[in-house]
């Protein structure tokens, strides 16, 4: 049992560590001049710590890199619970479907 439980820790350590999704946008010459537009928004040049959809991103005139400041769940009961996204806390919960303010255990996640 103590194996299982230090297996599971390694687990979930590794998983934390990994790297979020992300992605860039390289921009055609003159398209943010002013910023870089992501879903409708205009965000300035430089560091944004967070946008509306989560992501923390770099902007300057040549592209916009940006990383998913959350990870999603691959491991849970899934005939018991479901995932449901908090974009106050920019990440996922996983809740019982029948009684949502009861959260589940998770085994692991991706980003």
């Amino acid at each position: 049992m103590k194996s299982f439980l230090t297996f599971l820790l390694a687990m979930g350590i590794i998983a934390t560590l990994g790297d979020a999704y992300c992605w860039r946008k390289i921009h055609k010459p003159g398209e943010a001049q002013n910023g870089c537009m992501m879903n409708g928004k205009l965000y300035p040049l430089g560091h944004i710590v967070r946008t509306e959809d989560c992501y923390i991103c770099d902007c300057n005139k040549e592209e916009m890199e940006c990383c998913a400041l959350f990870h999603k769940p691959i491991a849970y009961d899934k005939k018991k619970c479901e995932i449901v996204f908090n974009k106050e806390r920019c990440d996922y919960d996983v809740v019982q479907k029948d009684d949502p303010s009861k959260a589940c255990l998770v085994y692991a996640r991706v980003g």
